[in-house]
């Protein structure tokens, strides 16, 4: 839009200028190319929220409490709708990090342990201090999963209109230009990919060969070795109507014998 229209439709509904750099309820509403630059404000915050701290005498203990209640719950909200940059982890990371090991103003403490280490469970000699970066990722994979699980909520039906009309959540594309909401979500969904199993039900929904329906990972998909069904075919088809139980012969002719074992029962009858 030319600038003298932005200024002249700003002028008749009375809002401001800016310069997109605007946050709403909490998020940016507009997100350029700069990554690092637009998500700047919750290092930030995370460095404010330190500097009240620093002066005061704590101990380990306290600052662990303080890290673990506060201090990592600040990116939380950002980070459950968009990727920040590992850059910006990294930032994050190092404002912390500083921070455990007593550092005050511009002076340099020696950091003892790696902080990987210190990210780790307690039960595995860690202290249990969050990954930025793996914990952006599953808020994200937690925002999938709402997607999937309730795909009439507002936002999916939202997303779905115009991302991916077509299909669903699991099998969407990126298209030209996509906003940076989405590609935030699908990099959560490829962590959902690697766990995520359909259960197997009336089968009328699950594709043989596309979907993940059996309990053999890493994968969790048949392999092809076989064509004796249609591309298309769908976990229904491998039923017998009238006992209720897998068609044995289908199985063994186009499955591998750990495939078929991997099948929910077993490929046993299924009540």
């Amino acid at each position: 839009m030319p600038k003298e229209a932005q200024t002249q439709l700003h002028g008749m509904l009375g809002v401001q200028e800016d310069d997109g750099k605007g946050v709403y309820l909490g998020l940016p509403y507009m997100i350029g190319r700069s990554k690092n630059e637009i998500f700047d404000f919750v290092k930030e915050r995370v460095w404010k929220k330190l500097q009240e701290w620093k002066e005061k005498a704590l101990s380990q203990a306290g600052r662990e409490v303080l890290i673990k209640a506060v201090v990592q719950a600040i990116p939380t909200y950002v980070m459950s709708c968009y990727k920040l940059t590992k850059t910006l982890c990294d930032d994050i990371k190092a404002l912390i990090r500083n921070f455990w090991w007593g550092q005050r103003g511009t002076e340099k403490k020696m950091c003892w342990v790696r902080w990987n280490k210190l990210c780790q469970p307690k039960s595995e000699g860690g202290l249990g201090f969050r990954d930025m970066e793996a914990f952006n990722l599953a808020l994200l994979a937690k925002q999938g999963w709402r997607l999937i699980k309730d795909p009439e909520s507002l936002a999916a039906r939202v997303l779905k209109t115009k991302y991916f009309g077509r299909t669903n959540f699991l099998n969407a594309k990126l298209r030209s230009n996509p906003s940076y909401l989405l590609r935030s979500l699908l990099e959560g969904r490829r962590l959902l990919n690697k766990g995520i199993v359909w259960r197997v039900g009336n089968g009328t929904d699950i594709k043989v060969w596309d979907d993940p329906w059996i309990s053999c990972p890493p994968s969790f998909r048949v392999s092809q070795h076989a064509k004796m069904l249609w591309p298309d075919a769908r976990v229904c088809d491998l039923f017998d109507n009238h006992s209720g139980g897998w068609r044995m012969d289908l199985l063994s002719a186009l499955f591998l014998n750990h495939e078929i074992q991997s099948t929910p029962h077993g490929g046993l009858r299924m009540s």
